[in-house]
């Protein structure tokens, strides 16, 4: 059974890890642990690892790296928050409230790594499902396309939308809506309406031309997943 926990890590990923398990009664640092969970940046893993004394359970939460990197540790799992985390300071409340409602991918490699990496995402208030460990850079680039390049077509929708004299901030409201939605899809291309897209692609080439390659990806990209 796990009660001691020692996080290594307190950038955003680690502080709002050992902010919940404290909230939940969990022991953490301080004592021989149960487990070292490691939340440092994926490059550190397999050297922080290596530094660690066997004997507890060693787990890391990265999305994309194999088990094999917390070598030469045979009680190993993984447990990767599917969520994005901000540099929330205060109380340690804020900090672990970005979990909520998040799920999370676990990998092991025995049913025992399993129903330890199972426990620690329901401690942590995470919706568990398990992922394969050949599958893992797989699905971390699905997190990245959902996440990541989120951000990068808010910013892309900014530029256009300020160019038009508008302001930024009425796109929130509208991409909000589309998750709520279901991400049903609307606009233009679900019409078939082809004579506004090039009138689009024209606009855009005249007043943000660096973004007219981007729009015409996107819009045959959307043509194939619609």
């Amino acid at each position: 059974m796990i009660e001691r926990i020692r996080v290594i890590g307190s950038g955003r990923v680690g502080s709002a890890l050992a902010a919940r398990l404290r909230e939940r009664g969990v022991a953490v640092d301080g004592g021989e642990p149960d487990l070292v969970l490691l939340c440092v940046p994926d490059a550190a893993i397999a050297e922080t690892a290596r530094g660690i004394a066997p004997g507890p359970w060693v787990a890391h939460v990265s999305g994309a790296t194999p088990l094999a990197a917390l070598d030469p540790h045979a009680r190993r799992f993984s447990v990767h928050p599917l969520m994005t985390f901000t540099r929330t300071g205060g109380p340690d409340r804020l900090r672990a409230a970005q979990l909520d409602g998040a799920w999370a991918a676990v990998t092991g490699e025995t049913e025992e790594a399993l129903a330890a990496a199972r426990w620690l995402a329901r401690t942590l208030g995470l919706r568990p499902f398990e992922l394969a460990d050949g599958k893992r850079t797989l699905y971390h680039a699905g997190a990245v396309f959902a996440s990541n390049y989120l951000v990068t077509l808010e910013r892309a929708a900014a530029r256009l939308v300020e160019a038009a004299g508008a302001p930024r901030e009425a796109l929130v409201p509208l991409m909000e809506r589309t998750i709520e939605g279901g991400f049903e899809l609307t606009g233009p291309i679900a019409r078939g309406d082809w004579g506004t897209v090039e009138a689009h692609r024209a606009a855009i080439r005249e007043a943000r031309p660096e973004l007219e390659e981007l729009y015409e990806t996107l819009a045959e990209a959307t043509v194939m997943l619609r």
